[in-house]
């Protein structure tokens, strides 16, 4: 008989009051019912209050898991793709948690490294509980991996006048990027850190989740004060997608591996453990037979995800990526293509039967400013 059975609903927030209060148009996102975007904004207003103001994101839905107990860092360090002896106490680090047998990617995520025996890792929604299953069946003995999801909430301050936005409330800035500082809030923990998704300067809150309501009120006042906007989803897509930044599931996945995606800068290459360690050497030994581009549309059109890239008449690459970009007013996208691929090279997409000419560039699309 077929499987009746109804999803599971979606998770939600503990914003999910505010957001709808506010106007948001909801969808699912992870297995979360997420902002897209408010009223009053809108993707492309959102989009440009982070790059030339400030914005303000709910992205709590994404997970949280902590690793703790004598020899933690050193068991994340030889399970995860990055060197965390790169970086010490206080700073962040962005790393892959791949397959072991195939070398591709279960998820991308920051290590919060606080300590040799304390590292919280915060994954995508729809993984963490893959990369808390992974590696809890290979901890060893003393070290505990605990998903504390419901403890905290995640607030992203991203833009130009951010660190007016957290100065207002007496929190620090100035840190240095990728690095996170505990601080107090009316007396409660709020860890703060110089991250984000969007390619502009910013912040990402973790607050614990009982005061993630009245810090997102607190936030939103002092930006909106600023002419900055409260930003769902789609805009933060938009914004990454012009970074040239990986989305799980799109540029990175099982079937997509860290050197194809070309983010082997969070390979620390030398390490003697890693999880995919010798299939990967292997491949970008020999040369990955696809990797990742960027598309600049040349006519009107905007690429979409899982379109065929023609090259020389011959399917060539399928695209990953795509949207219209709010600062260039033209379509984008990101897409995977044979290695005799090169920049500056000319390839047509195929949007459902019409011809789209796309230049082939490398990202971003756009000046970097996260630093």
């Amino acid at each position: 008989m077929p499987d009746t059975a109804a999803a599971p609903p979606a998770r939600r927030t503990a914003l999910h009051d505010r957001h709808v209060e506010l106007g948001a148009k909801l969808a699912d996102f992870g297995g979360y019912e997420m902002p897209i975007e408010y009223p009053g904004g809108g993707v492309l207003r959102e989009h440009e209050a982070v790059r030339t103001r400030v914005g303000l994101f709910d992205v709590s839905h994404l997970g949280k898991v902590g690793v703790r107990g004598q020899g933690a860092a050193a068991f994340v360090d030889a399970c995860l793709t990055n060197a965390l002896g790169r970086i010490g106490p206080g700073r962040a680090q962005y790393s892959l948690c791949c397959d072991d047998a195939t070398g591709g990617v279960v998820d991308d995520l920051i290590v919060y490294l606080r300590a040799d025996g304390d590292v919280l890792l915060v994954p995508n929604a729809a993984n963490a509980g893959e990369v808390a299953r992974r590696l809890t069946a290979s901890a060893p003995e003393g070290i505990a991996v605990t998903d504390e999801h419901d403890r905290y909430g995640v607030l992203a301050v991203q833009g130009p006048l951010a660190d007016d936005v957290l100065d207002a409330l007496g929190l620090p800035v100035g840190q240095p990027y990728m690095s996170f500082v505990d601080a107090q809030w009316e007396g409660a923990p709020v860890t703060v850190c110089r991250t984000g998704y969007t390619g502009e300067r910013g912040y990402e809150l973790l607050p614990p989740a009982e005061l993630t309501p009245p810090v997102w009120d607190a936030l939103l006042e002092r930006v909106r004060g600023l002419g900055g906007l409260p930003c769902g989803l789609g805009a933060r897509d938009t914004l990454r997608t012009e970074m040239g930044y990986p989305l799980h599931g799109h540029e990175l996945s099982l079937e997509i591996t860290p050197v194809q995606a070309r983010t082997g800068w969070a390979v620390g290459w030398s390490k003697p453990a890693f999880w995919g360690r010798e299939v990967l050497l292997a491949e970008r030994e020999r040369g990955a037979e696809r990797l990742l581009w960027g598309l600049l549309a040349l006519g009107r059109g905007v690429p979409r995800p899982d379109l065929p890239v023609l090259v020389d008449g011959e399917r060539g690459g399928v695209t990953t990526s795509g949207t219209f970009s709010p600062s260039l007013r033209q379509g984008i996208g990101l897409a995977l293509l044979a290695r005799s691929v090169g920049a500056g090279d000319e390839v047509v997409v195929d949007v459902r039967g019409r011809s789209l000419r796309c230049r082939v560039v490398k990202p971003p699309f756009v000046d970097s400013r996260p630093a």
